[in-house]
């Protein structure tokens, strides 16, 4: 497995591609803008493009998404059902799912919005605007705030540290990394972590 970032300058959000050699798979994870160079880099592969994965349903993170669907025909997999447009490939809670010859992990994880999804695929785990360096995501209120919190704390802190994790906006971090650093659990009631 490789995995691919491009940064996209319209809404300061982070797609990643990520392929498997073995299948000649690839998937692409929050579409915010689809480029020449994403294109290129699943056509020149050649990859077959068989899967989107959505973090949760911001603009920023999905714009790109028309483009993919004109020019490939791959399951879209999300949270919100008008995004997916399938009950075959609409996530509901944590389990498995299989695409591009992976295995992924789907996460939920609501608070910074309520279709908040985390994709873990093999040691890295791709977070959308759940939790970012140093920080963890905006939300609307303070009972989201706790509820995110409360869900990254015991689904996502409580793996090993190791762990890499690709937000969706700023630079990759490590699970290690956030334990020790980042505020926003340093700040919260031991009762999250236990």
């Amino acid at each position: 497995m490789k995995v691919y970032f491009h940064f996209n300058l319209d809404g300061f959000s982070n797609c990643y591609v990520v392929t498997n050699d073995k299948t000649m798979e690839a998937l692409v994870i929050d579409p915010g803008k689809i480029t020449r160079e994403i294109l290129e880099q699943v056509e020149n592969g050649p990859y077959n493009l068989t899967a989107v994965l959505i973090t949760h349903s911001h603009k920023s993170h999905i714009r790109g998404l028309a483009t993919l669907k004109k020019i490939y025909n791959p399951k879209i997999y999300a949270a919100d059902f008008d995004i997916c447009a399938s009950e075959e490939t609409l996530l509901n809670g944590d389990g498995i799912i299989y695409a591009a010859g992976l295995q992924i992990k789907h996460i939920a994880l609501p608070g910074h919005s309520a279709d908040s999804m985390a994709y873990k695929i093999g040691h890295i785990i791709f977070t959308g605007d759940s939790i970012y360096a140093g920080m963890i995501s905006n939300t609307s209120s303070t009972y989201a705030r706790q509820t995110l919190i409360s869900n990254v704390a015991s689904k996502i802190l409580s793996q090993q540290d190791d762990l890499v994790l690709m937000p969706g906006h700023g630079p990759p971090s490590t699970l290690a990394a956030e334990k020790n650093f980042n505020q926003a659990f340093h700040q919260a009631p031991l009762e999250y972590f236990n």
